[in-house]
Formats: C-alpha cells, sequence, structure tokens
C-alpha cells in the first residue's frame, strides 16, 4: 500500500527554496517592496542622505582613547605604542567631523519637521553604522525628528546605531539594492570624509547626474574641502579631459554646518518646495516611481 503524500510546502514557505540561487530575484524583490510599504506607512517623501567614515568618534570618545594610549596602560611596544597614538591624534582632530555631521543634522531635521506637509520631508538618512552615520542619526533624534538607517548584513561588522528610528532601521543583504534605497528617495546628498565606500557612493551619485539618468534635482554637497583636496584633485579631471567643466558644478564643497545648512535650505526650497501647494498635496506618497526612467 501506497503511504498518503503530505502537502508540500508553499513556495513561499519553503526556506530550501527562497535561500536557493532560484529564490535569488524574490529575495532581491523582497528588499524593494519591504522598504517601499514601510517608508509608504512611515510617510517619508523623501530624504536627506549622509555618507562618511564609521571610523570617527566624537570629540569626548576620542580624548578619552587618547588619553588611554598615552598612558600606555597595555604596556605594548614603542613601535605599536607611536602608531597607536598617531592614530589616536588623528582620531582626535577627525572628530570635529562627527559633531559638524551631528550638529548639521539637527539643523536640517529641525527645519524641515516645521515645513508644512502631510509627508516627512527631506528625513535623515544613513548607513545605520557607526561614525557619520551615528552622528548623523544622533543629530536628528535631539532635534525630535525621524531618521532612516539602511544597514548592510556584513560578516565582521556593523550593527546598528541606537538613534535610528525603530521603525526606518533596514538591514540589507544585497549592496545594489542598499545604494538603490540611498538614491531613489533622496533630494540631497551630503558627503563628510570617509574612505573606500564614501567615494564610491559619492560618485555613484555624480555618476547618474552626469548621465542625466535622475529625474529630480539632487543637492551634492561635500562637506570638508581640507581633507578632500588632500584626497583627490577634482580640477585634475577637467585638466584632463575626462569630465567637462561644468560637471564640477555637480557639487558644492563646504566647510562649516552653517554653511550646508543653508546651501541645503535654500536649494531644497526651491528645487522641491516651490511648486504651487495643490500640486504638492496630489503628488503620490513616492512621487519618484513614475517618473524614474527604466
Amino acid at each position: 500500500m501506497v503511504d498518503k503524500l503530505k502537502s508540500a510546502p508553499l513556495a513561499y514557505e519553503n526556506p530550501q527554496f527562497i535561500n536557493s540561487p532560484d529564490g535569488r530575484i524574490l529575495r532581491i524583490l523582497a528588499e524593494y517592496q519591504e522598504p517601499l510599504a514601510r517608508f509608504r506607512r512611515e510617510q517619508i517623501q523623501d530624504t536627506v542622505v549622509f555618507f562618511g567614515s564609521a571610523r570617527f568618534q566624537g570629540g569626548d570618545a576620542a580624548k578619552k582613547n587618547l588619553t588611554a594610549i598615552e598612558k600606555n596602560d597595555a604596556k605594548i611596544a614603542a613601535a605599536d605604542q607611536e602608531t597607536n597614538l598617531k592614530r589616536a591624534r588623528a582620531a582626535v582632530d577627525m572628530a570635529r567631523y562627527y559633531e559638524d555631521a551631528r550638529r548639521l543634522a539637527y539643523m536640517l531635521t529641525e527645519w524641515s519637521i516645521q515645513i508644512p506637509a502631510r509627508r516627512r520631508r527631506f528625513v535623515v538618512t544613513t548607513g545605520g553604522g557607526p561614525g557619520i552615520m551615528e552622528a548623523a542619526n544622533l543629530g536628528a533624534h535631539e532635534a525630535g525628528g525621524k531618521s532612516i538607517g539602511l544597514n548592510i548584513n556584513l560578516p565582521f561588522e556593523q550593527n546598528p546605531n541606537s538613534y535610528i528610528t525603530p521603525a526606518l532601521n533596514f538591514e540589507f543583504h544585497y549592496f545594489f539594492m542598499r545604494k538603490f534605497w540611498f538614491a531613489y528617495l533622496a533630494k540631497a546628498l551630503v558627503i563628510f570624509p570617509g574612505g573606500f565606500g564614501t567615494i564610491d557612493e559619492l560618485f555613484e551619485i555624480l555618476t547618474l547626474a552626469q548621465t542625466d539618468k535622475l529625474a529630480k534635482k539632487i543637492l551634492v554637497v561635500i562637506y570638508g574641502s581640507e581633507y578632500w583636496h588632500r584626497i583627490m584633485n577634482f580640477q585634475a579631471f577637467v585638466d584632463a579631459g575626462t569630465v567637462s567643466p561644468g560637471d564640477l558644478n555637480l557639487f558644492k564643497f563646504v566647510d562649516t554646518p552653517e554653511d550646508a545648512f543653508t546651501f541645503l535650505r535654500d536649494g531644497l526650497t526651491e528645487h522641491h518646495l516651490g511648486g504651487p501647494p495643490k500640486k504638492e498635496k496630489e503628488q503620490e506618497v513616492l512621487p519618484e516611481i513614475a517618473k524614474t526612467r527604466p
């Protein structure tokens, strides 16, 4: 006698299928649709994205670490001690960017929550981790606003910082889907000093703007001209003929939270708050969906 078969699992409840190469398209779609649903539920219309190093600390933490190393409590080798001191002193110097990101995010959030709109405008968004990301989420939190963290699942880092709005704390597997959400709702990008990842994120947006693949105006602020001019010679691109002179107008260097805020506030007002009130009311929750080119 043949045993009676049990019902097969539903495809979407079958972990073996969902986590297989054949289920990859569903995992990718999930990283599009689940954030979209949450953004709609939380009434997020658009964002201002902060990028920068995950390694920076606030001023107090950096100074405390330097003091501990100067005391040489660990009794390490002299060469290692000198290396640690050099890095700790650099961290104290770079801590100003943490504090500036915190201040700028506070100012932007304080301004944006006063904008009369049905949905939340220009919400501070970060990669969700430590450093500049933590600073921006902290500043938005201190101003009484919501902020977004788009984290990435990695084997060695990074945990979400404590200042992200819980309902807007995301975890991604695919880098490209995370990048999609950085760009999709953004009306402005603020690039603080950082490493390879920060540079990658900056040039991705600049490339989209240069090639006219954005259906909206994205303001790009590069914060900390002293750092960035040491890292990269933008004028050399023009001198070599690899970019047009006008491409350097795709971004603006700033050096204080106040100057950055003024530029962003004025630009966001001009490009994204200047329409008639009736059009603002008739917009879809995510207006870029209908505009984005294939």
